[in-house]
């Protein structure tokens, strides 16, 4: 053959393998600029990989619904109440838990108990009262109990301030000075409450004291400096983190500008939302931010707020859009004692109970008529004035709180 023909035969090669190669150069480019990165591919399965704690959440999520689903509508309506024992056992047992207590916690499967200084007569008598009525509890409703009490230190102390108790005496907060005596304070009550048996304080107290003709909160407010106040809050809290004490910052949206006292009737602060949030809102949310678990409304009007009378502890704007957007929080919300003059001089036991969950509360705390506000509310969801659904939201924050802080 000769080298013309040769060629002309190289060159049909040539041009026939062309396209191959070509092709063949395409795919291992392709190949290479889109070969999966291994490095790239675990990050991304480790990333939508849930981690240990959100694996929890779906868990305990889980639980909740299942068990909110087994519940009836009267179990669920009890679980909003926390009451005293008194209240609980019709007045038969108030120092001790017996016979009265376990029949009472079966009819009324309730959220928790308070307790006041005419309850508590001694420690071993404390501890013996609070483990009976755990254990009648536990026979009847796998539910725990909020044990509870109002122990801020100083001068609302029910322990504390009986003689019966040898533990510390605090002076009044509006003479502590540091952030570490904000701490102490927490450490020690949150020490000796979960001694006795109690799981909840109402406490700390995130009110500033604005107002010097206010009488209410004088003595119970840290200062009229918010960010002191704020960083007095934050460390208490600390100090009962120690000891699993869940706490309930009060009173929302602040006591301290009023003039009047709500335990005997009509309290109001003239300050405007954009005036709160310079001052009284700061301790709470600073307390919201720290992990705070319940937030308590008190029963104050803010007419230059939502354009009425209607007590906070009562306003769908200052629980539901004040309170839980603005402020971020999502725990749970309960009421100040219905029992007080702000709500009892002016609404019916049920009546009150109705608007407080309507509004967006979440526990409905010492009623005045406690057997009232709880037909109260099952009336209201049978004729469709609250749904059930609604009722639901708050059982699932309640459980939600008490699943993950009472070791349940």
């Amino acid at each position: 053959m000769t080298k013309k023909h040769l060629k002309k035969r190289g060159n049909s090669i040539g041009r026939k393998l062309l396209p191959i190669i070509l092709l063949a150069t395409i795919v291992i480019s392709l190949f290479i600029i889109f070969k999966p990165n291994d490095d790239i591919t675990i990050k991304k399965e480790n990333k939508e990989k849930p981690t240990q704690e959100e694996i929890q959440e779906m868990k305990i999520a889980e639980e909740i619904k299942m068990l909110i689903e087994s519940m009836t509508i009267e179990e669920k309506v009890a679980q909003l109440f926390i009451i005293t024992p008194d209240v609980l056992t019709n007045g038969v047992e108030e120092t001790v838990a017996g016979i009265g207590t376990q029949e009472a916690l079966i009819k009324y499967p309730v959220g928790g108990l308070i307790y006041f200084t005419k309850n508590l007569i001694a420690p071993e008598q404390t501890k013996t009262m609070i483990n009976n009525t755990k254990e009648f509890n536990s026979q009847s409703n796998q539910i725990p109990l909020f044990f509870s009490v109002d122990e801020e230190g100083g001068v609302v102390s029910r322990i504390a301030n009986n003689n019966n108790f040898e533990v510390t005496k605090f002076k009044n907060l509006n003479q502590f000075e540091t952030i570490q005596e904000a701490y102490m304070l927490g450490d020690t009550i949150g020490a000796y409450l979960k001694d006795l048996g109690f799981n909840l304080n109402y406490a700390p107290v995130a009110d500033v004291y604005t107002n010097s003709a206010n009488k209410v909160v004088k003595e119970r407010a840290f200062s009229s400096d918010p960010m002191l106040v704020a960083d007095m809050v934050v460390e208490e809290m600390r100090g009962f983190k120690e000891h699993n004490i869940i706490l309930s910052l009060k009173h929302f949206p602040g006591h301290g500008n009023t003039t009047h006292d709500t335990h005997f009737g009509f309290a109001m602060t003239k300050k405007t939302l954009a005036e709160l949030e310079e001052s009284e809102l700061i301790p709470f949310k600073k307390g919201i931010d720290a992990g705070a678990g319940m937030v308590m409304m008190a029963h104050i009007s803010v007419p230059n707020i939502i354009g009425d009378n209607t007590p906070a502890s009562l306003s769908f704007f200052m629980i539901n859009e004040v309170l839980r957007n603005q402020q971020g929080f999502k725990g749970v919300v309960i009421t100040d004692s219905l029992s007080m003059g702000a709500i009892s001089q002016n609404f019916s036991s049920d009546k009150a109970a109705i608007l407080a969950i309507q509004g967006g509360a979440d526990i409905l705390l010492m009623p005045k008529d406690f057997h009232t506000a709880y037909i109260g509310i099952l009336n209201a969801v049978t004729n469709g004035e609250i749904s059930e659904t609604r009722i639901d939201e708050s059982i699932t924050r309640i459980l939600y709180l008490k699943k993950t802080s009472l070791q349940w």
